[in-house]
């Protein structure tokens, strides 16, 4: 992980490195403390109030000063400094970033917000893809390697206390990120658990259990397997257990994990089957909310539960018009093999359930899914998709979508969606036939699956958890960030 620290006034000295890049705007009291050529700061600060003004010649004693325009820093919807920043980081020469952090009132929640949104940000740029070490041949290039965050010394507590949150967010982003950008060939459902065996290893606060294929059938995930049972790499179930306490209530995490979805006999098109690999990011971010509370020492108990498995064709292959029993017991008519992902998740949500620690259930339920293109028709690739039943999880979770800048969208959930499940031979089906409200039917769906008595909610991640850039796309490890503010909010109110 890229190494970072506050400084403040009393600790200028580190600002004269040849080896780094100020990160700045044209008014900034920073500025004045430094010792660039008068002429070429004037200049610089003329240019940057209406653009991006970049020097990486001649301003000394930094290798490279780049002056942002005030509404770059202080625009919460758009992140025009990331996309600004992107391109100038991609290829830097310089290994120190210094981010001036001053223009930011950190005494009011949206500043917080955006400083949180650009170190996560920054925090990511530790991993790139050519990390997985595919390419037989690999340019040499700089990479940053430390950032220091200027503040006035009044505010370093409280970036201190943010740098923290998002170093901790970034670890578990980029661990899901890591896993999710493997090619599906090697990325099967028993690599992602023996991928994670490995990454908990150290943290005696993390452990897991795993169900494996004959498991899964014995103990009645009929519709897990029933998703796995036609390819080849057989489905596994991981119970993630984080122990940041030793008592006091548990929440509880559900991701799926399909490692590559081809549709099963519901055949997709080429095109729409691609970035299939991607269908397990619920079940990575899963993972990576763990290791990020386990990074942070959060003093919570948290279960992940990770339903893994490939849609494939094959002899064994559920087929369209199948009715399975669930883990809860409700009979399912699969009317859509490309639906897969809703079973899954209702036999993991119903398993995590009647999960307990101390004779005490969830306190409540989260579950995250890549579950629908329909939801990024709705919401775009900015926001993600939210349903639940219960108004003050469905509030928290909002707020601290707001606060951490990684935001959800709220959708309707009722009793008026019911006819989208009905089945004429079983209890429910899994995709209605009307080919209405697709995002909402699938979480009407899920919605008969929790116990009633758990607040629960569904976040269709199908938007948010994948960066797309240049018409190409990898995994971005949202919602992490939005679920760690929340966790992090709970313990605080």
């Amino acid at each position: 992980m890229i190494k970072s620290r506050v400084i403040n006034v009393a600790s200028h000295a580190v600002l004269s490195s040849k080896d780094s890049h100020l990160i700045s705007f044209a008014g900034s009291a920073l500025l004045t403390q430094t010792e660039i050529n008068a002429s070429l700061l004037s200049a610089l600060q003329k240019d940057a109030v209406h653009s991006v003004a970049d020097c990486a010649y001649g301003c000394a004693p930094f290798g490279r000063v780049t002056l942002f325009p005030e509404d770059h820093w202080l625009d919460s919807i758009t992140t025009k400094l990331h996309a600004a920043l992107r391109p100038l980081l991609r290829k830097t020469a310089c290994s120190e970033l210094i981010v001036d952090c001053s223009l930011w009132d950190t005494k009011e929640s949206a500043d917080r917000a955006m400083l949180s949104s650009l170190l996560i940000f920054l925090f990511n740029l530790d991993y790139q893809l050519s990390d997985l070490g595919l390419k037989t041949r690999v340019e040499p290039a700089v990479r940053i390697k430390h950032i220091s965050l200027y503040c006035p010394q009044q505010d370093q507590a409280t970036v201190e206390k943010i740098r923290r949150q998002a170093e901790a967010s970034a670890i578990g982003m980029i661990a899901a990120r890591r896993i999710a950008d493997v090619p599906s060939d090697t990325c099967t459902p028993e690599f992602v658990v023996t991928e994670i065996e490995k990454i908990i290893a150290p943290h005696r606060t993390l452990r897991c259990e795993i169900l494996e294929e004959t498991q899964i059938e014995r103990q009645g995930l009929g519709l897990l397997h029933a998703v796995g049972k036609g390819a080849a790499n057989p489905p596994r179930l991981m119970v993630l257990r984080y122990e940041g306490r030793a008592d006091g209530p548990f929440s509880a995490y559900v991701g799926k994990g399909i490692t590559f979805d081809t549709g099963g006999l519901w055949l997709k098109g080429g095109e729409g089957m691609y970035t299939m690999k991607y269908d397990m990011c619920g079940a990575a971010n899963v993972f990576g909310l763990l290791l990020a509370a386990a990074e942070m020492k959060l003093p919570v108990r948290l279960i992940g539960v990770l339903a893994l498995a490939e849609n494939m064709i094959g002899p064994e292959s559920m087929r369209p018009g199948d009715v399975v029993t669930s883990y809860a017991g409700l009979k399912v008519e699969i009317n859509n093999t490309d639906a897969e992902g809703r079973l899954v998740l209702a036999d993991a949500i119903a398993y995590a359930g009647q999960l307990t620690l101390d004779d005490q259930h969830p306190q409540y339920i989260i579950d995250m899914a890549t579950l629908t293109g329909a939801v990024v028709k709705a919401l775009g690739y900015d926001l993600s998709g939210l349903w639940s039943q219960n108004a003050e999880l469905s509030h928290k979770l909002i707020q601290a979508g707001l606060h951490a800048h990684d935001e959800v969208w709220p959708l309707p959930l009722d009793a008026r969606f019911a006819p989208q499940v009905e089945s004429a031979i079983a209890d429910v089906c899994n995709t209605p036939t009307n080919n209405a409200a697709i995002s909402t039917s699938a979480a009407y769906f899920l919605s008969r699956f929790y116990p009633a008595d758990i607040p629960w909610a569904h976040l269709d991640i199908s938007g948010t958890a994948l960066w797309r850039e240049g018409g190409r796309s990898v995994a971005s490890g949202r919602p992490i960030p939005l679920l760690m503010q929340h966790l992090i909010e709970d313990l605080e109110k």
